[in-house]
């Protein structure tokens, strides 16, 4: 019997060999997301976003329905933790989806399913994020940090091995189809926690500078997240 890490390392080796077309491509993305699903305890199920040669957001991989569920309405409702993470390249993690109140719109339309921990982090290639990694959980507090740490570790591989696979001018598309998909509030709160860890702010101060910024430059809320996000602030943003 196979161990979960060992199952992983079989399907980079898969991926290394099907990215060569696109219908072996989404059988190799599928493997992946199964795979990591077995490789973190309480899962209820993981998927693979990726952007694709338009811009368009899409799941190319998932196992189980509620997983295409939870990303199909982050796609229409332009917020949820999975496009955080992907606009951030960061990891996001909620302990409690019924408690968790940074995507509100996403939170009360997934009520009914049987969700309740995720973890999203992004799949960044040559710089930019090219999609996300997640799993989800029927479980409060489901995930550890070690948990948190063994997907970002995964996710590192897996984006150099799709990345590899996309046209070239897929991650500028992706970083656009994001701008524009993120609602202001989910937006603010990504740049807000950008300048958390660029500068070690706490989140008060954080929000006071991108405030600060918007009324020096007669500009609102929004422009200075985008600003940030894109990574075109000066320091003093």
């Amino acid at each position: 019997m196979t161990s979960p890490m060992e199952e992983l390392t079989f399907v980079f080796a898969r991926l290394k060999g099907l990215l060569l077309t696109e219908g072996k491509a989404g059988r190799a993305v599928e493997d992946l997301a199964e795979a990591v699903k077995k490789s973190i305890p309480g899962s209820l199920g993981a998927g693979v976003s990726l952007i694709d040669d338009q811009g368009r957001r899409r799941s190319t991989g998932y196992t189980d329905d509620v997983v295409a569920t939870a990303d199909a309405l982050q796609y229409e409702l332009g917020q949820g933790p999975c496009l955080t993470a992907w606009a951030g390249e960061t990891t996001i993690q909620i302990d409690d989806v019924r408690t968790d109140e940074r995507w509100p719109l996403w939170r009360k339309a997934v009520a009914d399913l049987p969700l309740r921990a995720t973890l999203s982090t992004a799949l960044v290639h040559d710089g930019r994020s090219i999609g996300a990694l997640k799993v989800y959980s029927p479980l409060p507090s489901a995930f550890s940090t070690q948990d948190r740490k063994h997907l970002a570790l995964l996710a590192s591989p897996a984006a150099t091995l799709l990345g590899s696979a996309q046209p070239d001018s897929a991650p500028a598309a992706a970083s656009k189809a994001l701008r524009d998909a993120l609602g202001t509030r989910d937006l603010v709160h990504t740049a807000r926690g950008i300048l958390m860890e660029r500068h070690g702010l706490d989140a008060d101060t954080a929000m006071r500078r991108m405030l600060s910024a918007a009324a020096s430059s007669r500009a609102d809320l929004r422009t200075v997240a985008l600003s940030v996000v894109d990574g075109t602030a000066g320091s003093s943003h």
